[in-house]
């Protein structure tokens, strides 16, 4: 009995010790103070290998901008050069009524309705065909083997068929007949005929170049025909055109003109 209280006395005293426990000096504790922020970039999560030069960042851009491709500068159209001189010339047979007025949209001159001096021309025509004359004296006539007609004329208004024309004899003789160039490709049309001769059509540019030269000849009687002139020259220049008697054969071997149209 005595040793169970002294055990019971121990035990308590124990106790009281433990709970009573002294500390020499102030209890120390630790913790974790947070520090500053990180001003550096976030880390950004990790991503597969990129390629030298991937994130690559062009100023004013954002990252993984790329600068858009330039486009290509425009390849300026090449000027095109300016036509040059052309000249073409064919012999046909004259139809047996011209209507003037609609081969010669642009301008037109008859010869030999109002005798050998007088004209008549397109009315408000383009006034680029011009008779520069020739040598020899001329004359009219009205047995021209083909007939002409117009309504756009002046000071003759409108013909339904006249037969008219102008010639002149001997040799050497004839007559100088020029159109204007515009710089685009021109039609002119020359009607003309011989009597008892070889007439003679010399064609060619004033800015130069070859002469086109075509013959046309009866010895007997009349013959007409109908030349077709394309022609391309610049502003300022002419087209000019000289029908001559190259020979004769009888005492007025001639060569005549009845008209010249342009369109």
């Amino acid at each position: 009995m005595v040793e169970a209280v002294v055990a019971v006395a121990f035990l308590t005293a124990v106790v009281t010790y433990l709970g009573t426990e002294q500390h020499s000096g102030p209890r120390e504790e630790t913790a974790v103070i947070p520090g500053p922020p990180d001003r550096g970039r976030p880390a950004l999560p990790s991503r597969g290998v990129e390629p030298p030069g991937a994130d690559a960042v062009t100023p004013g851009l954002q990252p993984r901008q790329r600068p858009p491709s330039p486009s290509p500068s425009p390849t300026p159209s090449p000027s095109k050069p300016a036509a040059g001189p052309q000249l073409t010339v064919s012999r046909g047979e004259v139809p047996a009524l011209v209507d003037l007025t609609a081969v010669g949209t642009v301008d037109w001159v008859h010869w030999g309705l109002l005798g050998a001096d007088t004209p008549v021309r397109k009315r408000n025509g383009s006034g680029e065909i011009r008779d520069e004359g020739g040598r020899g004296d001329r004359d009219s006539y009205s047995n021209n083997p083909e007939a002409y007609a117009w309504r756009d004329g002046t000071p003759v208004q409108s013909a339904s068929g006249t037969t008219s024309g102008v010639y002149t004899c001997d040799e050497g003789n004839g007559f100088v007949l020029t159109v204007a160039g515009n710089g685009e490709l021109r039609t002119v049309r020359l009607y003309a005929g011989l009597w008892m001769a070889r007439g003679r059509l010399d064609v060619r540019l004033s800015t130069g170049g070859p002469t086109s030269t075509l013959r046309m000849e009866d010895p007997h009687t009349e013959q007409t025909a109908e030349f077709t002139i394309r022609f391309r020259a610049p502003r300022g220049a002419k087209l000019l055109m000289t029908w001559t008697v190259e020979e004769s054969f009888g005492d007025c071997g001639n060569v005549g003109v009845q008209a010249v149209a342009l369109r």
